[in-house]
């Protein structure tokens, strides 16, 4: 997945909720998302947050350490999220 560096916090996002909506198992690509978002959870949005966990979650691939990283992120920004966002990060 050599371009996935050239995405943004939406694209991951919107990358992984896409495959885990259509029920397409990829777990080369939700390994290499979970790793590069792991670097750049920062730039993520509660949006991008709640969509990613969610995608990961439906789509049962476990990333114990992105699931860690993304309630870190969130937490201090609970605030930010809408009650649909803060449902889909929880689930």
């Amino acid at each position: 997945l050599p371009r996935l560096g050239e995405f943004n916090a939406q694209g991951f996002a919107n990358t992984v909720w896409a495959f885990a909506t259509a029920g397409v198992t990829a777990p080369k690509l939700f390994e290499a998302v979970a790793d590069e978002s792991l670097l750049r959870l920062g730039e993520f949005n509660a949006q991008n947050l709640a969509n990613t966990a969610w995608a990961f979650a439906t789509a049962g691939v476990t990333a114990r350490s992105l699931f860690d990283a993304i309630a870190d992120e969130a937490l201090p920004r609970l605030r930010d999220f809408s009650l649909q966002e803060l449902a889909n990060t929880a689930w």
